[in-house]
């Protein structure tokens, strides 16, 4: 049985708070609302974040809405996915995935 998890949004405002001054690693969803597969990966990383919220906090961004953060961090395109670690970007996979290509890109990390 797969255990769902609603994702916090962060903002440009929220972004260096809590991403970057978390203790634990932290998964950054950029997304779009006019996203297609942004949409499909959505029920995906919610069942990430459900299953994996000892070692792992999952997030959303926004980026039409919070364009500053997404320039900053170098997002090319939507979705993208930042695994951040001790205030760092370690990893970052583009474009939907499986479950088990997401936990797969970013396991060495966590």
């Amino acid at each position: 049985m797969s255990v769902l998890a609603e994702l916090t949004s962060v903002t440009d405002a929220t972004f260096a708070n809590e991403v970057l001054g978390s203790a634990k690693p932290v998964l950054v969803e950029y997304w779009a609302t006019w996203c297609g597969p942004c949409r499909m990966l959505a029920p995906v990383l919610a069942e990430i974040a459900g299953e994996q919220s000892e070692r792992l906090r999952v997030v959303k961004m926004d980026t039409d809405a919070n364009p500053t953060t997404a320039r900053d961090q170098q997002v090319m395109g939507v979705p993208t996915m930042i695994l951040y670690q001790g205030g760092k970007a370690v990893a970052s996979l583009v474009g939907a995935r499986t479950k088990n290509g997401v936990l797969a890109a970013f396991e060495r990390y966590l």
